[in-house]
């Protein structure tokens, strides 16, 4: 667990160094708002960084047990509920959010009738039932997390509404009671808010029901598990790999980066009446096959006892922990993970500082010539008579007059600007999301077949590619016409200005992708007919719309944080000009007037350049500091 605390550590110095040449460059106005927003996003990463790690399994594989063995042994007896068969009838996330008490929220089954998703559920705090947590009293605690576990029955029908229950899938007949009742879970998704060390690190813990679980609740196969950082596929040391099992490793796991296969239960095999050289062999064995039919390297499956070994932690007995292996497994878990984790975080931030750097430098250079440019104007000045102060008086004059006349035609781009505005959230507004989501399920609601219920998904698909395309079209205008703008402006007034700050919606679009190629994957030809309509609608179109909701919802926050701040270079280079020709107005009429002596004025523009230069050079060595603690592996301590 060391690697995810040095990891926080880390996040927490370079974030303290990021915040201090925020600081300076706001307190000598050397950012815009577009390096505002750089600041903004590289914090907010910092912040907000995440590690997930989900659990899958089939019921009865130790799946739980082995997340009380990982992760909360210290509390002394177990924390989440663990027994023979079934105990986590909910996907269940551990994570620690600090503007929250420590809790247990939990969504209603009652939910799933909503054309909604569980993540479309986490903000809307009057839809949760909430559980206080006693952190003093571990047992009270044990006896809230049962809540996870809690079932009712109810009518059938009632279950077909929430998709639970399908009266054509002959593998669901057996659960229907005699008095036609069907056992269904209390709740739809449980939240745990605790305050544990490693989850106020970051880390997040996924624990999924059982494999016919992951079907009924889509956001797991669309979002959850895809999303983790790490997938931890728990199988029985004594049945090895099962047909089921199979089926879903390779439908909705596979064989990639983070993806683990953990043999559990290897006390099953230690025989007495074996060696425990024979034993080891007798694992080693079933490693190798697991690992075969998974595809994978076996040197990622890992054999582990996670009730031993919690009772190894537990007890103290470290003979016993170490035979169970789970140290192996920790190592590797979070060896992998946590510097996966930190080179793609240092990736964005590496992005984001350089941004921010080009703009501080572009402010920063406009501002030192424009004092070079005014020192090299007084000493112009030095042995001149009245009447060339007066000439350059009347020169300075007619510069400005020409700024401001070139101000008012910029006006004109401004309401082309607005236009081009206005049409790119007509392609990617919400409602166009709205409407798209709304004619796909009025035409799966047609369709007679459940394989006719592909075409108008595929179709949606289509649909909004569309409209990020568009979208993406009309950003790239917007981008030429604000640098056409910019050189045009640049050339007339002598002007260092950079290139407006590009937006790229391709990451929108990839992810639109991958949901579609999830979607195909899961619920292909097969799936379809052996699903029922209803079921079908209900159980994956609605998972689907909330991510592409998502997906557009991150586009136009993008889109419209880009459109606040792409005028922000040229705007930040007009008040910086006009304030120099300003300047340049009074210091040559005060001097023009006697009433202010010349070689004052060039003595002090020396002072303030020089001044500038130490500016420069502290940030730069803030900048500097900023990039040292990014790329220091282990800050101290």
């Amino acid at each position: 667990m060391q690697e995810l605390q040095e990891y926080g550590a880390w996040r927490a110095a370079v974030a303290g160094s990021l915040e201090a040449y925020g600081a300076a460059l706001r307190e000598h106005a050397l950012v815009d708002g577009a390096g505002e927003q750089h600041l903004d996003r590289a914090l907010a990463r910092l912040r907000d960084d995440r590690l997930s790690v989900a659990f899958v399994a089939e019921f009865s594989r130790g799946k739980t047990e082995l997340i009380n063995a990982i992760f909360f042994a210290d509390y002394g007896q177990r924390i989440l509920p663990s027994s023979a068969g079934r105990t986590t009838m909910c996907p269940t996330e551990l994570l620690y959010d600090a503007a929250l008490p420590p809790c247990i929220r939990l969504l209603p089954i009652e939910t799933r009738v909503q054309h909604l998703s569980t993540s479309d559920f986490r903000d809307d705090a009057a839809s949760w039932t909430v559980l206080p947590l006693d952190l003093d009293a571990p047992e009270r605690m044990s006896e809230a997390f049962r809540q996870v576990s809690q079932t009712r029955r109810v009518p059938a029908a009632q279950a077909e509404r929430y998709g639970l229950w399908d009266p054509e899938d002959p593998d669901m007949a057996t659960s229907l009671g005699a008095d036609g009742t069907v056992e269904i879970p209390q709740w739809r998704h449980a939240i745990i808010n605790l305050p544990h060390p490693l989850l106020k690190q970051g880390l997040v813990i996924l624990d999924t029901p059982g494999l016919n679980a992951i079907g009924t609740e889509p956001e797991l196969t669309l979002k959850l598990i895809p999303n983790a950082h790490a997938v931890l596929f728990v199988l029985a040391a004594e049945t090895g790999v099962t047909k089921s099992d199979i089926d879903v490793w390779r439908t909705h796991i596979g064989n990639g980066p983070g993806r683990l296969a953990v043999l559990n239960k290897i006390d099953a095999m230690w025989d007495e009446l074996r060696t425990p050289q024979e034993n080891d062999a007798e694992i080693a064995r079933q490693q190798q096959d697991v690992a075969q039919m998974l595809g994978l390297d076996s040197a990622r499956v890992y054999p582990v006892s996670a009730q031993k070994a919690l009772v190894g932690k537990i007890n103290g007995d470290m003979a016993l922990y170490e035979k169970s292996r789970l140290a192996t497994l920790e190592a590797a878990l979070f060896h992998d993970l946590v510097p996966a984790r930190r080179d793609i975080v240092q990736r964005q931030l590496r992005q984001e500082l350089e941004a921010l750097a080009a703009g501080q430098a572009a402010l920063a250079a406009a501002r030192t010539r424009d004092l070079v440019e005014q020192l090299q104007e007084l000493r112009s000045l030095r042995g001149k008579n009245q009447g060339v102060i007066a000439h350059m008086m009347r020169r300075v004059d007619a510069e400005k007059k020409e700024f401001d006349a070139s101000l008012l035609k910029l006006q004109g781009t401004r309401a082309v600007f607005a236009r081009l505005s206005t049409e790119l959230y007509s392609t990617l507004g919400m409602d166009t999301v709205q409407d798209q989501g709304d004619a796909v399920r009025a035409a799966m609601q047609a369709s007679r077949f459940a394989t006719g219920m592909r075409a108008p998904v595929r179709s949606y698909f289509e649909a909004m590619r569309a409209h990020l395309d568009a979208s993406a079209t009309k950003v790239a205008e917007i981008g030429a016409m604000m640098d056409s703008m910019i050189r045009k402006f640049a050339t007339e007034h002598g002007l260092a200005l950079a290139s407006p700050m590009p937006l790229s919606l391709e990451r929108y679009r990839r992810e639109l992708d991958e949901v579609e190629a999830l979607f195909l994957k899961q619920f292909g030809t097969a799936t379809l007919l052996m699903t029922s309509r209803a079921t079908l609608l209900e159980r994956f179109f609605d998972s689907i719309a909330s991510r592409v909701r998502h997906i557009y919802r991150s586009a136009n926050l993008d889109a419209e944080a880009w459109l606040k701040v792409i005028m922000a270079p040229l705007e930040a280079a007009i008040r910086q000009h006009r304030d120099q020709l300003r300047h340049r107005q009074a210091s040559i009429g005060r001097i023009f007037e006697a009433t202010d002596s010349l070689e004052q004025k060039i003595s002090a523009f020396e002072a303030t350049q020089r001044a500038l230069e130490d500016t420069r050079a502290l940030l730069a060595r803030m900048a500097a500091q900023v990039a040292h603690a990014l790329e220091n592996d282990k800050p101290a301590a």
